[in-house]
């Protein structure tokens, strides 16, 4: 059943509660697309078939003796390579971990999979996280399902996970996010990703790029689905110290399907005013859509998001440097030289310039804090731009060249700065049919909310349900 591989993972998990379909099927239908597609995409490092199918015969049994099932039995997913599985490899897209096994499972692996879901395979990404665009010179650097003749970004580093999701090999996948690595390939491929409130989720287990900034979260290709996997993600972890005690809200059930009377704040300046003119065509269009829908809109500014860039900087330069010291000293060889690049100069951040950033992140986060007391959510496009070809070093944004990287992070990583909740949702395509996603953003904690305006979006549109020129 080819149309299996686009099932939500909702429609999945019923479909198995039923009987209409076996975990067993599903799992093999992903498996044989992977194997048909992948060739090419490369969005999977390791494929993980016979413990995916031998997990399936487990789900498919409880399912006939009519055991209690969670609330994706049967759901296969994909993980980015950084998160830890027990017994299989996790190479966090590097040369340096290609040969480590973890002894146990990152805590949302075990989450997810004792929630029902079964994990197909460890994705591709970026080395060590460690870049927007989502480039891998050990494994490859993973083809954008969107355009099948132009060899274009998927978005880091979690684009493995994009590919595969957007391209029907996995229906959902776990990302991380340190400056937008879970909505940037989101964006430019067309799906719907949270990065959720920091301290929400545990990072136990998972490989760091910058602790204080790091989150991790679900990449699906429905705000529904995002839902379903963050619930059972999310949750204080002793394994974590940094997260958070606060109850964990129903996510599904918080997906009324209305926002009349939530108040929206429109970023306009700095955001909206400077991206591409698909981008601010297709997201002034969305804003009216929640209109539509019974929202008020109205413009806000953040004047201490000029300082993000700088603080950030800041922030992961010295604490990737922390963590790559040794093999920067011992096996600098083995780093593709990009990163390696990339994580040298965090040697020479001093102590105070570190405290300085975490300072101005404190300022930012307040000023948000004040913004989103007065609106619900803030809306601006995810990214100015849409996915450039692999090896373009600068953009063409209305007429004047930029930076393909620091326009890829520019509206993204002022929400890892501020550790506010931040989703990506598919709302339009260019000229070139490429995808534009727009960002929702919240309250700290408040991921249901972000996940509510998504969810009525999409309710009454269908960019998310579009599928890439592929074939099947």
């Amino acid at each position: 059943m080819a149309d299996l591989v686009w099932a939500s993972m909702g429609e999945l998990a019923r479909l198995i509660a039923t009987k209409a379909v076996s975990p067993l099927e599903v799992v093999q239908t992903h498996l044989d697309r992977i194997a048909a597609l992948d060739g090419k995409l490369r969005s999977y490092i390791t494929v993980m078939a016979d413990p995916a199918r031998r997990a399936a015969r487990a789900a498919e049994a409880a399912v006939m003796s009519r055991e209690r099932l969670g609330p994706l039995h049967g759901v296969p997913f994909g993980l980015k390579d950084l998160y830890c599985t027990k017994g299989v490899r996790t190479t966090g897209g590097s040369r340096i971990l290609a040969d480590w096994v973890p002894v146990e499972d990152a805590t949302v692996v075990s989450r997810l999979t004792a929630a029902g879901a079964i994990v197909l395979g460890k994705l591709n990404m970026h080395e060590f996280a460690y870049g927007p665009e989502g480039l891998n010179v050990h494994y490859g650097t993973c083809w954008n399902p969107w355009d099948p003749t132009t060899h274009r970004f998927c978005g880091g580093s979690s684009s493995g996970s994009g590919a595969a999701v957007a391209a029907g090999l996995c229906p959902g996948a776990l990302g991380s996010d340190t400056g937008g690595s879970i909505r940037i390939p989101s964006s430019l491929c067309g799906l719907t990703g949270i990065k959720p409130t920091y301290g929400r989720v545990s990072r136990a287990g998972v490989l760091p790029l910058a602790w204080s900034l790091d989150h991790v979260g679900p990449m699906c290709r429905s705000a529904a689905d995002c839902a379903l996997m963050l619930g059972a993600m999310a949750g204080h972890d002793p394994g974590d110290p940094s997260t958070s005690t606060l109850p964990v809200p129903d996510y599904v059930a918080a997906l009324t399907g209305q926002v009349r009377g939530l108040r929206v704040g429109l970023l306009r300046r700095s955001f909206l005013e400077s991206a591409g003119a698909a981008q601010r065509q297709v997201v002034e269009q969305a804003v009216r859509t929640l209109e539509g829908q019974g929202a008020s809109v109205r413009e806000v500014v953040l004047d201490q998001m000029t300082y993000a860039a700088g603080a950030a900087a800041a922030v992961i330069s010295a604490e990737s440097y922390a963590y790559h010291e040794h093999w920067l000293k011992t096996r600098p060889e083995e780093y593709g030289r990009d990163v390696r690049e990339r994580l040298l100069p965090g040697a020479f951040v001093s102590g105070a310039d570190y405290l300085r950033g975490q300072r101005v992140r404190g300022l930012i986060r307040d000023e948000m804090d004040r913004v989103l007391a007065d609106v619900d959510v803030l809306i601006a496009p995810t990214l100015p731009i849409a996915a450039p070809p692999v090896g373009a070093r600068e953009v063409d944004i209305d007429g004047r060249p930029h930076p393909v990287r620091a326009s890829l992070v520019r509206y993204t990583r002022p929400f890892n700065v501020s550790g506010h909740p931040a989703a990506s949702v598919p709302c339009g395509f260019t000229p070139d049919g490429l995808p534009i996603g727009m960002q929702v953003i919240g309250r700290s904690f408040d991921e249901a909310t972000v996940l509510r305006v998504a969810d009525a979006y999409q309710r009454v549109t269908d960019w998310h349900t579009r599928r890439p020129p592929l074939g099947g």
